[in-house]
């Protein structure tokens, strides 16, 4: 019987990312829609790594598949390191990315080249039926645009420029996204530590 795997997302984006790198394990991979679970988990970590087991956690709880759940976002060093980990309610959970990336673009506005670094951060977490927490990381260096470009990412890779590709995150191709970004890194490191416990 085919291990199954939960990935604690509902982020179709996501799921396309998690599929393209873990898809050729003997594992059934689903999104927590798929899987049936509903939950609505406050993440009040202090760290992209204890916000994802503390998801992670939440679901394996209502399930006795293996679970796993990434909390990932993005540090621009000329604003402390914002918005981090709280990247995806950065100006409001339901607002336009379009909007946040104006927005950090416009906070950056005079700021040069090379005071514009910033990084995607990700980490992700796995339960095991046993209760074992395995975590990864992954990042990817780049800076900060001047303008949106691109539209094969989402979330904030339409401003975030990677200098030795030349362009920003959302105009790589999935392939070379998949293989240089910071959750593709994070699921490869992932894909290692399940290929050890998962038969």
């Amino acid at each position: 019987m085919k291990a199954r795997i939960i990935f604690a997302t509902g982020n179709e984006g996501k799921m396309r990312e998690i599929r393209d790198i873990l898809g050729d394990m003997e594992a059934e991979l689903l999104s927590m829609k798929e899987a049936g679970i509903q939950a609505d988990i406050e993440e009040n970590g202090k760290t992209f790594e204890e916000n994802a087991v503390i998801k992670a956690k939440a679901v394996a709880a209502m399930t006795d598949a293996v679970v796993l759940a990434d909390d990932s976002g993005l540090e621009i060093d000329y604003l402390n390191k914002e918005p981090g980990i709280y990247s995806a309610r950065y100006l409001g959970e339901d607002t336009p990315y379009t909007v946040k990336n104006q927005n950090l673009i416009d906070r950056l506005a005079g700021v040069p080249d090379a005071q514009r670094t910033a990084r995607f951060v990700c980490a992700i977490a796995a339960v095991f039926p046993d209760g074992e927490v395995v975590t990864t990381h992954g990042t990817i260096e780049g800076r900060i645009g001047y303008e949106e470009k691109g539209s094969n990412g989402f979330g904030y890779d339409p401003i975030f420029y990677v200098p030795e590709y030349g362009c920003s995150t959302a105009q790589l191709s999935e392939e070379q996204k998949n293989r240089i970004s910071h959750r593709g890194r994070a699921l490869e490191a992932m894909k290692a530590e399940l290929k050890k416990r998962i038969v």
